[in-house]
C-alpha cells in the first residue's frame, strides 16, 4: 500500500504526536494510516451491538496479510461471540467487564499443531517443533498478525483491547477452545462498538529517547527521558481522575514479586502440559 505523505509536520501531525508523548517529535509526514496508529487507544467499554456481516473476515484478511516467519504461518485465531464463553473467558482474566461486553474476543493462538498435522500426514517427525526458538516463533508471529487485525478494526471504526490475562491459566482457555496439543492461547484482543459515553485518551509513550537508539544501544538519555514520561504519565493519571502514579512505580509495582504475574510464573510448565518442549 503505497498513500503519499502530506508535507511535512501538517498541524494535524504535531497535534498526533504531542498527544502521543506530551512532547514534540519531528515526523517525516502524515497520511490517514499515521493518523490511525498514533490515534490509538485501548477501549475498555462497549455497547453489545452485533459486529457487521464479514466483519470478522475482514479482519482476519488482514492478519493474515502480516509477515510470517519463513511463510510457516505458526498461527490461528478463534472468533469467540457466544455469551457464556465470554463470561468464563472474562473469569480466567480476572473479571474484565470488557471481554463481557464486546460481541467478539479474537484469540490468538501460537499454534505448532498444524505443523505436526501436516508433517504427520507426510510421515515425518518435525525435531525442530521441540525448542523455545520454535515457540517464541508462533507467539510472534500470532502477535503480529493480531497486530494487524487491530489497525483494521480501528479502521472500521471499531475499538479494541488486548487481553493478556489469558495467560493467567492457558490450559483453562485450551479447554475452553477445545485446542489440540502443540496449540496455545497467548493473548485475547476483544472487538466491538465502543461506548462514546465513556471517554478514553490517548496515553503517552515513553520518549524516543528512552526507546530509540543509533548504531548502538545507550543508557545515558534514559534517566532523563524517564522522568520526563513520569511528569507526563502523572498528568494523563491526573485528567483521566485516577490514582497519582508515576510510570516508573507502575512498572517497579508490576513487576515487584511474583504475586503480580498472577499465575504466569508458572507459564512454562503449563505449556509443556500443551505440548510444547520449550528445549
Amino acid at each position: 500500500m503505497n498513500i503519499p505523505l502530506t508535507p511535512p509536520q501538517p498541524a494535524e501531525a504535531v497535534d498526533a504526536a504531542s498527544r502521543r508523548y506530551r512532547e514534540p517529535v519531528p515526523l517525516a509526514g502524515w497520511n490517514p494510516v499515521l493518523a490511525s496508529l498514533l490515534d490509538h487507544r485501548s477501549v475498555r467499554a462497549y455497547r453489545p451491538d452485533p459486529l457487521a456481516p464479514g466483519t470478522v473476515e475482514t479482519l482476519v484478511a488482514a492478519a493474515s496479510s502480516a509477515p510470517t516467519s519463513s511463510n510457516i504461518q505458526a498461527w490461528s485465531v478463534v472468533a469467540v461471540t457466544d455469551p457464556d464463553r465470554r463470561d468464563r473467558l472474562a473469569e480466567i482474566a480476572g473479571g474484565q467487564e470488557h471481554i463481557r461486553q464486546a460481541p467478539l474476543i479474537l484469540v490468538w493462538i501460537a499454534d505448532l499443531a498444524r505443523a505436526e498435522a501436516v508433517a504427520d500426514t507426510a510421515g515425518v517427525t518435525l525435531q525442530g517443533l521441540d525448542y523455545t526458538e520454535t515457540f517464541l516463533l508462533a507467539a510472534i508471529d500470532a502477535a503480529l498478525a493480531a497486530q494487524n487485525a487491530l489497525i483494521a478494526a480501528e479502521s472500521l471504526g471499531l475499538g479494541t483491547v488486548y487481553i493478556g490475562a489469558l495467560r493467567n491459566d492457558p490450559k483453562a482457555v485450551a479447554e475452553l477452545l477445545n485446542l489440540p496439543r502443540r496449540a496455545a492461547a497467548v493473548f485475547g484482543l476483544v472487538v466491538g462498538h465502543p461506548d462514546r459515553k465513556v471517554e478514553t485518551a490517548v496515553k503517552p509513550r515513553l520518549p524516543q529517547q528512552a526507546v530509540l537508539h543509533h548504531e548502538t544501544y545507550s543508557t545515558a538519555p534514559q534517566a532523563e527521558a524517564i522522568a520526563r514520561h513520569d511528569r507526563a504519565t502523572e498528568a494523563f493519571r491526573a485528567e483521566q481522575s485516577l490514582p497519582p502514579q508515576s510510570w516508573s512505580a507502575l512498572l517497579v509495582d508490576r513487576l515487584r514479586d511474583v504475586a503480580a504475574l498472577k499465575g504466569r510464573h508458572k507459564l512454562r510448565q503449563t505449556l509443556e502440559r500443551l505440548g510444547f518442549i520449550l528445549g
